[in-house]
Parts: structure tokens; sequence; C-alpha cells
């Protein structure tokens, strides 16, 4: 991947996101989208206008992941940030997530964001979670049996914290 590279998404990116995300949503292990969401739908939730903020991870042409990213909550809580991160099935493995994570925390320290707060990583999905303790998350806390994998059934959801 000698191009790698994130830059901003653009709508036209969408039609690359959407196959991956789609699956994603569709294997029911990391996110609580509702299924059945279109195309248009979810790339309302994804490309989220301002204060939201939403790159893709290139190689070359080819879209092999993304993240958005912005405030946690409005008003008195936009603060702290929050992020979601999708990578391509087939890109797994290849350091995508990682730089796209260590992207998300340089623009947030860059916007004056205090923290980032990560709302419900699927305690089963142990490789986002060793990622974002590697890139100095703490787990501040799990919610039990607050996601309900379509492979593990009701498993916890942790809360994750980044003082920045």
């Amino acid at each position: 991947m000698s191009d790698l590279e994130v830059r901003v998404a653009r709508p036209a990116d969408w039609s690359q996101i959407w196959p991956f995300f789609a699956g994603i949503i569709r294997d029911g292990e990391t996110y609580a989208y509702p299924d059945g969401l279109t195309s248009d739908e979810a790339q309302v939730l994804w490309l989220e206008p301002d204060p939201g903020h939403a790159v893709v991870a290139v190689d070359g042409d080819q879209v092999v992941g993304s993240a958005k990213m912005g405030p946690n909550r409005p008003g008195r809580g936009a603060h702290v940030g929050t992020a979601s991160f999708m990578v391509s099935p087939e890109a797994r493995g290849r350091g995508v997530g990682r730089l796209l994570g260590e992207h998300v925390v340089a623009w947030h320290r860059e916007q004056g964001y205090r923290a980032i707060q990560f709302n419900a990583v699927v305690e089963t999905n142990t490789a986002a979670v060793a990622l974002w303790c590697s890139l100095g998350f703490q787990i501040i806390g799990t919610v039990p049996e607050a996601f309900d994998s379509r492979s593990h059934g009701l498993v916890g959801l942790h809360v994750m914290y980044l003082k920045l």
C-alpha cells in the first residue's frame, strides 16, 4: 500500500464506501445501525455536515476505509470528540485502521478538543479494542449486554476515553 493516504471524504466517494459499510452492518458484529438502511440513509449518517467531518483512507484511487468524527455531544459537551471507523474487509490487517485512528486523534487535537470518547466499542471487537488501547485510549466502563451481536448474542459495549 505504497500510496496509502487519508483525505477528506467527498460525496463521490460514497459509491466505494457503501459496499463495505453495508457489509459491516449486515455482519451485525460492530455497529448498532439498523438493518435495512438504504444507501441514501447511510450516507446521511456517515457523511454528516459540519461540525461533523468524514475522511477516507485511499490506496491510489481505491477507498479502503473511512472514519467520521466530530463532537460527542452538542453545546456544553462539544469539547469532547468522538469518531467511528470502517475498513474494507479486503484491506484489514494492512494498517488502515491505525492510519485512520492516528489521523482522527491528530484532527481532534488540531481542532482544540480536550478529549475523545468512544461511546460504544463492542467488547468482542478485540482488534478495535487493542488498536484503541495502543493509541492511548482507556476503557472507562462497560455497559453489560448492551449490544446484540449476531454471532455472540448479548455482549458489552465499552466506553473508551483518550485525554488530549
